[in-house]
């Protein structure tokens, strides 16, 4: 055993056993309970980032912890592979997807098993192999069948010059992300998924999982939406539309039906595109409407526009005549793509009316409300509370409560109404026209229509040596593969070109880890034993669609039989970000910021460790410190998990990311703090190199004598196995809680305890130390597995840490014979007594009319009171 601690060695003997034993491989055990612990597998963009490394690590501390508690515990990995970037890297290296993702993939790999992670890798999945997409496709095929998936146009975000539909966070500015041209809107045909169909239990399934973060679920709960309200349909003014039918709207707040003004319609709708027939002028600004983002977040702070089209509708219960308006802020998208306007009691509307100087007609009186809502003053938020009706003909004085009602029942008997339930939620276009990503198993025959790709002919493998260009997708352009024969009538077809949303690979992921070596079915009754998911760690980004995804794809295959629950994940950590001090230059012409590696800056704290000054490493010239920000490529501010590891070793760095913060609490990154990690397991290593050699030949040599010799410690060793034994249950509460930082804290106390032990017998004292040491080790074993493995062995405790089980409080330890109780006189305390732990009340009052202090008080005389708060003090009232 060396002197010194030397990480490197340490680290690379422990992994190589590993990877020679495979000692994490699992497989399905009914005799012990199961725990499934899994992280959010990564995208392969090249090399891990500390935001990785956090939630790995995290995940790989719960994981060692329920093996040592006796679970049967499966922690697999993968990697997402699909995806925009790939393309994007093909574009800028000049190579192809296929070639880039595996490369990454390969790297990637390697870091991972250098932080000594507990994985099962023979479970290791890759999103963009055919075995695994094989499957995806074929579940394609059953959704498809049973109306679960479907193709209709769908309007998008449509880049002009890169021939692709973007996501709402790739138009920037109105402008596609990468090529910089307009987007468009542009409706094409587009498969969905039909997660609309389990809108109403995804939102009642929040109800059953505690183990979520509240946050998280009412996130989820306002993304799917659910509104109560009325269906209105407003007959179409025939002299004017010059045909017959209605425009129906979906509205919250029927008691407002009677206030409204103006119907809007989206410039997609239908009667918008009959208007601009004949209006050049309307014409060129549903053009202008269709270079928008589809994104409903965008709506809330674009500028709200409108064009006057020449037609009306008919209010349903006054028969007046209401102007339609084609409004930019109106999506076809969602609902009918139409709203109705009520411009008194909706803020969006109450601009929109006096930007056109359109009627605003007060039908609601909120309560406590005496003013009026004429639209001549700013936005108020009362006008939209709810109240009494006014100015409404029959409704006036109604509540709105009462109005909601009576309204929907007014029109239902006319047949222009109902209640209806609604849902934000819309159903899920999965249709991308990229080229890396799942194939769709569709063939479009002229003849048979669109027919699913028979099962003997999956998967659909995807080219993988492809040029990519950046416009369109290269598959069209690939004959030998588009043109096939129609599977049902054997004429000449095409096959589909559009790929699957990445977001379908990481929303099954999870239950293929189960069964990753059948190749004859999706899934099989391993999923019974392994499912649900024990623990998720993942981002808070990921809160909403890819859990709500994740969650709709695991009811899909329920219906189809596949499994038998509902839920995925039983228990959910969303892990904080990684945060670190920014430092940037500026240029004093073009203003253009160029921004420094805290690497490469020299920083200058006050007493209290704030950041006063900062210059460059290298110039030593003043840079300026732009405060605490998300480790990115953009600010610069990031740290190389593999410098750390260069530098300080695997152990250190999992025991500074557990140690700094909570896991769900933002992680602050400190130098200082790496540092600290790492003298704290110089010292373990120290402690463990004075326990070999000067402790463990004083040691009884047998279990019994030490447990024996333990049993009759001395007064000052006995309350220091107290205390490590408080430590320790201490320490096992916050793993429950998932508390890691205090656990970590824990080991720092224990080693503290441990190098300063009072003296006394050094048989009892060796007993002591053997006992602290082997707790401080299986403790500390989780969070940094490899210098805790190699200690165990020559510190003589076992042949390997991995088959310790958790260290158990021992009742005995924390009981005490005596205790000292505060002695008060007369309220004012005066010193302690001593009294046996489970001493009469009759015997504390002997003790401490009995102690000098209190006989110097009462001076022969008798108490008047004695007072006694038990295992806290005494208080005699002379």
């Amino acid at each position: 055993m060396k002197e010194k601690y030397d990480a490197f060695s340490i680290e690379q003997t422990v992994q190589n056993e590993w990877e020679a034993t495979q000692p994490f491989a699992v497989a399905e055990d009914p005799n012990r309970p199961k725990f499934y612990c899994l992280s959010m597998f990564p995208y392969p963009s090249g090399k891990l980032h500390m935001g990785h490394v956090r939630n790995y690590t995290i995940g790989d501390v719960l994981a060692r912890a329920k093996r040592m508690q006796g679970f049967n515990v499966l922690q697999p990995m993968g990697w997402d592979a699909f995806g925009m970037p790939a393309e994007n890297a093909a574009l800028q290296n000049g190579v192809p997807p296929a070639q880039w993702t595996y490369s990454n993939i390969a790297y990637m790999k390697g870091q991972l098993k250098r932080l000594g992670f507990a994985i099962d890798w023979q479970r290791e999945l890759t999103t963009c192999r055919p075995e695994y997409y094989r499957w995806e496709q074929w579940l394609f095929k059953r959704l498809y069948q049973k109306r679960l998936i479907y193709r209709k146009m769908g309007w998008v975000n449509w880049d002009p010059v890169d021939q692709t539909v973007l996501a709402n966070e790739q138009v920037i500015d109105g402008r596609g992300w990468r090529s910089g041209a307009l987007v468009e809107k542009r409706e094409i045909p587009m498969y969905y998924m039909r997660i609309t169909a389990y809108a109403e239990e995804l939102l009642q399934g929040l109800e059953t999982l505690p183990g979520w973060p509240e946050q998280v679920k009412r996130m989820q709960a306002n993304w799917i939406g659910k509104s109560v309200g009325a269906e209105v349909r407003f007959p179409y003014d025939e002299d004017s539309i010059g045909e017959s039918g209605v425009l129906t709207v979906f509205t919250t707040r029927p008691d407002t039906l009677m206030g409204a003004t103006y119907v809007a319609v989206a410039a997609e709708h239908p009667l918008a595109t009959k208007a601009a027939q004949n209006d050049p002028q309307l014409a060129e600004f549903i053009a202008e409407c269709r270079r928008g983002s589809v994104a409903e977040a965008d709506l809330a702070t674009m500028e709200k526009k409108g064009m006057p089209t020449p037609y009306f509708v008919r209010h349903p219960l006054t028969g007046e005549k209401l102007p339609v308006w084609v409004a930019n802020y109106v999506l076809m998208a969602y609902g009918e793509g139409a709203v109705m306007a009520v411009p008194a009691h909706d803020e969006r509307d109450y601009a929109f009316a006096q930007k056109y100087r359109l009627p605003i007609r007060q039908v609601i009186r909120p309560d406590g409300f005496t003013g009026t809502i004429d639209g001549r003053g700013p936005w108020e938020e009362t006008f939209a509370a709810k109240g009494t009706l006014v100015d409404s003909g029959p409704f006036t004085g109604l509540t709105s409560e009462q109005a909601f009602d009576a309204i929907i029942a007014a029109l239902a008997e006319k047949g222009l109404g109902q209640q209806r339930v609604q849902y934000r939620l819309r159903d899920w276009g999965i249709s991308r026209q990229r080229y890396w990503g799942c194939p769709i198993p569709v063939i479009h025959c002229d003849h048979c229509g669109e027919v699913l790709v028979p099962d003997e002919q999956l998967p659909v493998v995807l080219p993988e040596s492809v040029e990519i260009t950046g416009r369109g997708s290269p598959l069209a352009e690939l004959a030998d593969w588009v043109n096939v024969p129609c599977p049902e009538c054997g004429r000449p077809a095409r096959r589909e070109t559009d790929t699957m949303d990445t977001f379908v690979e990481s929303s099954w992921y999870f239950l293929r880890y189960c069964c990753p070596d059948n190749d004859q079915a999706m899934v099989d009754d391993r999923v019974k034993y392994w499912m649900p998911v024990d623990q998720y760690i993942g981002g808070i980004e990921h809160a909403i669609l890819h859990l709500l995804y994740s969650r709709f794809f695991t009811r899909a295959m329920r219906d189809l039989g596949l499994i038998p629950f509902s839920e995925p994940f039983t228990n959910l950590l969303t892990q904080g970000m990684v945060v670190a001090e920014t430092f940037y230059r500026e240029d004093p012409t073009t203003g253009k910021k160029t921004w420094i590696n805290p690497a490469d800056v020299i920083l200058e704290r006050d007493s209290k460790g704030r950041p006063i000054s900062a210059v460059h490493r290298v110039d030593g010239k003043p840079v300026t410190i732009g405060g605490i920000e998300k480790m990115s490529k953009s600010k610069n501010n990031g740290v190389d998990p593999q410098a750390l590891i260069d530098q300080y070793g695997a152990d250190t760095a999992r025991f500074f990311i557990i140690f700094a913060a909570p896991p769900e609490a933002q992680l602050e990154w400190s130098d200082a703090g790496v540092e600290g990690a790492h003298r704290f397991l110089r010292r373990v290593w120290a402690f463990g190199v004075r326990y070999r050699n000067e402790i463990a030949p004083q040691l009884p040599t047998t279990a019994e004598a030490r447990s024996s010799a333990l049993r009759q410690l001395a007064a000052p060793l006995a309350a220091a196995r107290r205390e490590l034994h408080l430590i320790l249950e201490q320490a096992n509460r916050d793993l429950a809680k998932l508390q890691f930082n205090t656990v970590a804290a824990a080991t720092m106390k224990m080693l503290n305890l441990l190098e300063r032990l009072p003296d006394g017998d050094a048989t009892e004292r060796a007993a002591l130390a053997h006992e602290g040491f082997s707790i401080l080790l299986r403790v500390l074993a989780p969070i940094t597995p490899h210098v805790t493995e190699i200690l165990w062995r020559e510190c003589g405790f076992g042949t390997s840490l991995l088959d310790a089980p958790w260290p158990e409080v021992d009742s005995d330890a924390l009981t005490v014979a005596e205790i000292e109780l505060v002695l008060q006189i007369n309220g004012k305390t005066r010193g302690k007594v001593t009294v046996p732990s489970d001493a009469a009340e009759t015997t504390i009052r002997e003790r401490t009319l009995a102690h000098e202090l209190v006989q110097a008080a009462l001076d022969g005389k008798e108490p008047r009171r004695v007072i006694i708060v038990p295992g806290r003090l005494v208080n005699v009232v002379v």
